[in-house]
C-alpha cells in the first residue's frame, strides 16, 4: 500500500509557527520561494544599518519601522513568501482589517501596507539579493533598498515588473552607488545617507 504524503499545515504562517514552537526559543524563521529560513543571528554592525536607515526615514517625515512581519500572496498561497525586513516604511495606515489579518494569521501583516522595504545583507546575502528581491518585487512593493555590505554598495530598487510568475518578478529600475555616499530614493522618500551605514 502507497501512503501519500499529505502536508500538516494549510498554510506556510502555520508551518513557522510549528517551527518556532519546535525550536523552543523564539526564533522568526521566514518563507521564500517554498522553503522556510531561518536568518543568521543580527552582527551590532547590521542592526545599526537597520537602525539607522528608520531614523534617516523617520526623519524625513515618513512611518519607518522594524521587525514585523508580512504576508506576499493569499492565505494558504504556498507560492507566496513570509517576509521580516530589516527595515521599512508603511504606505498607508493600519485598518481593522489589518489588525484582523495579523491575529488570524500567526502575526503577519498583508504586504499592500508596505511602500518601502529595505534590507541590510547578512552572511546569507544571496537571500536578500535574490529570492526577497523577486518576492518584493511580485509584491508590487513600489521601492526596495538593499545595503550590501558585502560588496560595499547600496542598491535602491524601484518600479516593480511582476511576470508571469513570481520568480521571474523583477524590478525595472536600479540606482546603485559606493556605500559612503548618497543614495537617492524615487518620490516621495528623500535620499539615504550610506555613510553612517559603512562597516565599523
Amino acid at each position: 500500500m502507497i501512503m501519500e504524503s499529505v502536508p500538516e499545515w494549510e498554510d506556510p504562517a502555520e508551518l513557522l509557527a510549528a517551527l518556532e514552537k519546535a525550536y523552543g526559543i523564539p526564533v522568526r524563521a521566514e518563507y521564500l520561494e517554498g522553503i522556510p529560513v531561518l536568518p543568521p543571528p543580527r552582527s551590532m554592525n547590521h542592526s545599526g544599518c537597520a537602525s539607522e536607515s528608520v531614523f534617516q526615514l523617520h526623519e524625513a517625515g515618513f512611518r519607518a519601522g522594524t521587525g514585523n512581519g508580512y504576508r506576499i500572496g493569499s492565505p494558504g498561497d504556498w507560492t507566496g513568501a513570509l517576509v521580516i525586513p530589516d527595515f521599512y516604511v508603511l504606505r498607508r495606515k493600519l485598518t481593522e482589517a489589518d489588525h484582523a489579518h495579523f491575529l488570524a494569521y500567526e502575526g503577519w501583516y498583508p504586504a499592500d501596507l508596505l511602500g518601502l522595504v529595505g534590507e541590510v545583507t547578512s552572511t546569507l546575502h544571496e537571500i536578500d539579493s535574490g529570492p526577497k528581491y523577486r518576492a518584493y518585487a511580485s509584491a508590487g512593493v513600489p521601492v526596495y533598498v538593499l545595503i550590501h555590505r558585502q560588496k560595499g554598495r547600496a542598491y535602491a530598487f524601484s518600479d516593480p515588473v511582476a511576470g508571469n510568475a513570481p520568480e521571474k518578478a523583477r524590478y525595472a529600475t536600479t540606482v546603485r552607488v559606493e556605500l559612503g555616499r548618497s543614495l537617492s530614493l524615487p518620490a516621495p522618500y528623500t535620499a539615504l545617507d550610506t555613510s553612517a551605514l559603512l562597516k565599523d
